[in-house]
């Protein structure tokens, strides 16, 4: 199961790595892993991972890997050199999933210090509301030095503009530009639906992603994590040719949604806001719900209430305790008392909330938190999709990670919405 809990206790775990001989050591774990073999597996890790990793965890990966199919073709070993570490990548292809799996190997003693899993390669087809003739792409950067990021501008070829522009904020976890979650790339069919709909859009890859390993074992806020580079992003936007600067807005998927309304606040120019997917709740509890909803055992959603609980008593004092729930205390501390509600209230711009009727990610629950919220306000728009997911892919029957296995796009009726409270 690659939840919303396990993503980020594995990416904060990962570390980079090197051995005597890295690639032999990472392939050699990945054999016991697919073979189901603990105990061995265990005696490869380090102290500090070892006790990250319990036999039931592992047994619920062993069974989230066996519901992708047999085992095709096992690529070799991509060693990355980090000095002192290492990063070694393999990918796999499974019947219905290709998967880079990533594992760090410490040079000293020759141990693995962690495992992430991320998706591979996939098959991702155009919308049929995209129009590659309707728009056209520039790489960019944005920031300053060893900091900046590297990103996409999606511009309509209909003139030299200017054009309303958005900009894309994605996801939890080390996240694409794409926003991918296995098969499914939302930011990328936003991206091109709305520009072959005469909007600009820029998308960029997240912090966690693009500095992984710089960001290992440091601690960080949801504001140096994301807040902080969409501000930068939206003022790097307004100054971009063919963008109408008094014409740009925000869009923030599932956690990006959830910390719209601060980025919003910080910023202070943004013509509109708009949140696909978004929780209302606390993150930890979130984390609960999500876990609960996809089957896992009472024992283990007992003990995450245990961290959840822990989070919600952390005190400035306890900055430098170590990791809840996969993120730094300091992380928890910073999202102490935000309550995005709130927040979006007490913003005089236009804001548009759309859930997924089929999201198991964020419950329904959470959805009537933002009606009861802003239900009144006259400028908040609320809309949800009995047959979207969480990632606005429209499906039948309940929702599961299974389904992000499938390629599937954004819903065209979320593009028209989104593109209608834009140009309205």
């Amino acid at each position: 199961m690659l939840s919303r809990l396990i993503c980020f206790a594995s990416a904060l775990s990962l570390m980079a790595q090197t051995a005597a001989a890295p690639g032999d050591t990472a392939r050699k774990a990945l054999d016991l892993l697919l073979g189901g073999k603990y105990a061995e597996f265990s005696a490869m890790l380090s102290p500090p991972f070892k006790a990250a990793t319990t036999e039931a965890g592992f047994g619920r990966l062993v069974a989230e890997v066996k519901s992708w199919g047999a085992v095709g073709k096992i690529g070799d070993p991509a060693v990355q050199d980090m000095g002192v570490n290492a990063v070694v990548t393999i990918p796999v292809s499974f019947a219905t999933q290709n998967i880079n799996f990533q594992f760090g190997v410490n040079s000293g003693t020759g141990l693995v210090s962690a495992m992430l899993m991320r998706p591979g390669a996939t098959s991702w087809q155009r919308p049929e509301y995209s129009d590659p003739k309707a728009f056209r792409e520039r790489e960019v950067t944005f920031g300053e030095g060893e900091n900046k990021l590297p990103g996409l501008l999606t511009v309509p070829a209909s003139g030299p503009g200017p054009f309303p522009a958005v900009l894309l904020v994605q996801g939890f976890g080390p996240k694409d530009k794409d926003d991918t979650s296995l098969a499914v790339k939302p930011a990328r069919d936003l991206a091109e639906g709305l520009a072959t709909r005469g909007i600009l859009t820029m998308r960029y890859e997240k912090r966690t992603k693009q500095y992984f390993q710089r960001m290992q074992g440091k601690p960080y806020t949801a504001d140096d994590e994301t807040v902080n580079d969409a501000v930068a992003a939206l003022e790097f936007l307004r100054r971009q040719p063919g963008v109408d600067a008094h014409r740009v807005f925000l869009l923030g998927h599932d956690l990006g949604g959830y910390l719209a309304p601060r980025i919003a606040t910080d910023d202070g120019k943004l013509t509109g806001l708009i949140m696909l997917g978004a929780n209302a709740s606390p993150l930890e509890d979130i984390m609960i719900s999500e876990l609960a909803s996809v089957g896992v055992s009472q024992k283990n959603i007992d003990a995450a209430k245990l961290q959840a609980a822990r989070v919600k008593k952390l005190e400035t004092a306890d900055a430098d305790a170590p990791p809840i729930m996969g993120l730094p205390a300091e992380y928890w501390l910073d999202l102490k008392g935000y309550n995005p509600v709130e927040v979006a209230g007490k913003l005089n711009i236009p804001i548009l909330v759309i859930h997924g009727g089929r999201d198991f990610q964020v419950p329904p629950q959470d959805f009537t938190l933002w009606q009861e919220g802003l239900g009144e306000h006259r400028n908040v728009t609320l809309h949800s999709f009995p047959a979207l997911d969480h990632q606005m892919v429209a499906g039948e029957g309940k929702s599961t990670e299974a389904d992000y296995k499938k390629p599937g796009h954004v819903a065209p009726e979320v593009v028209d919405e989104i593109a209608k409270f834009i140009v309205r």
